[in-house]
């Protein structure tokens, strides 16, 4: 029993008003746990099963009479049973009452028929059962298209998008393929082709989505591996796409300690597009991913960037704001883009002949490369080799564009 304090007020008026508080306790009956189970006479105690209490509407019922005897009128049987204060009572004489032992017997009975797959619907829960079945076995197929086109970095959708004509797309072609010996593939191709089912599992909305939801998984693994660790080094690139979009790869180097025996992985997280590239803005979307992904940027110990100014930059580059914020996170230039630039800084402007000679061999590309013909005839003389165009960060442009004129 709840007790709840109340005031009585008394208002005196005389010359002036008084007011006087006397309490007052006011005992509140609620549902209580010990209604669950009942006496028996030889003492033992037996569990109320067909007992349900309610939370939403403070009420309790009886399952089994409610769900079979719909004729029964009585509270524990339609609208429910709130009268706590003769809550035992009710519930004994119910339970002794004729309906209640025919809706029990009712009830075990079903139980019994479920446990043993002997219902009156067998046929038809066999029918939904296997239903199940192929449904399952059909989206694992589909599930296993998806991974393979996503893993060798294939386009899934072509100009078309229906299965067995031309142009469809990688996705629905392997679909086609698998259907070639496949009896599942070939089942459901059946029922998509005759409209025996609205359902397919074949649309370019379907295709996206479980392309989402492979890949939110596979994030969600990579996030726990990372939080595993809770020191963790980020590394970012920025590059323009095919649509000339700045996009920016975000990749995560910690400790895998996960497996039996630890070691030092690096995980892509994401692709972000950027329209601010200067160093505020770099950083600001750095902030948002680290907290859209659950990571703490307290906990960030390494960070490495290419020798962008907008990156390394001592006073307003991403490592500065990021020192500024975190003064562990410890800023190591991309080792590969450094050696690049000195390389290229070495061969072709610190040697006249280098300058020379290099030259030589960009001017003969741009010489070739004006038409087609001109590469014609620059193919037929050497064969397996073409002229690169040389690049000021690449060092390895350099040594193509060389073989094409020293082989």
């Amino acid at each position: 029993m709840n007790g709840e304090i109340l005031w009585s007020y008394k208002v005196q008026q005389k010359d002036w008003q008084v007011i006087t508080y006397s309490p007052k306790i006011v005992l509140k009956r609620h549902f209580s746990h010990v209604y669950y189970s009942r006496k028996m006479s030889e003492g033992q105690k037996q569990d109320r099963r067909w007992l349900v209490y309610s939370k939403s509407v403070n009420k309790i019922f009886y399952f089994c009479c409610k769900f079979f005897n719909r004729n029964d009128k009585s509270q524990l049987a339609s609208t429910g049973f709130s009268d706590w204060k003769n809550i035992l009572k009710r519930l004994r004489e119910h339970e002794s009452s004729r309906d209640h032992i025919v809706c029990m017997k009712q009830w075990v009975e079903l139980e019994l028929r479920l446990q043993k797959n002997q219902t009156i619907d067998k046929h038809a829960q066999d029918v939904i059962n296997k239903e199940r079945i192929h449904w399952r076995h059909v989206l694992l197929r589909i599930l296993a298209v998806v991974k393979t086109l996503a893993k060798q970095n294939l386009a899934f959708r072509g100009s078309n998008d229906k299965i067995g004509e031309e142009d469809c797309g990688n996705f629905l072609s392997f679909i086609e393929m698998i259907a070639d010996f496949d009896p599942v593939i070939i089942e459901h191709l059946r029922r998509y082709k005759e409209d025996e089912s609205q359902c397919h599992f074949l649309s370019n909305r379907i295709q996206n989505e479980l392309i989402a939801l492979l890949a939110n998984e596979i994030k969600g693994m990579i996030i726990k591996k990372i939080q595993g660790a809770k020191y963790f080094s980020v590394i970012l690139d920025c590059t323009p796409d095919i649509s000339h979009h700045e996009q920016m790869t975000v990749v995560i180097r910690c400790v895998d300690v996960t497996t039996t025996s630890a070691k030092v992985e690096e995980f892509f997280l994401t692709f972000l597009k950027v329209d601010d590239t200067s160093g505020e803005g770099l950083f600001r979307e750095l902030q948002e991913v680290l907290a859209a992904f659950d990571l703490k940027i307290d906990d960030v110990r390494g960070q490495g960037y290419d020798n962008g100014s907008n990156m390394k930059g001592k006073h307003k580059g991403v490592q500065k704001r990021f020192l500024e914020v975190n003064p562990r996170a410890f800023y190591t230039p991309c080792s590969c883009h450094s050696l690049n630039l000195a390389l290229c800084d070495m061969a072709t402007t610190s040697s006249t002949k280098a300058i020379s000679f290099f030259g030589i061999i960009q001017r003969t590309y741009c010489l070739f490369s004006l038409s087609n013909k001109l590469w014609k005839i620059f193919e037929d003389h050497v064969g397996g080799l073409t002229l690169k165009a040389l690049s000021n960060t690449r060092w390895e442009s350099h040594i193509e564009s060389v073989k094409a004129v020293k082989l």
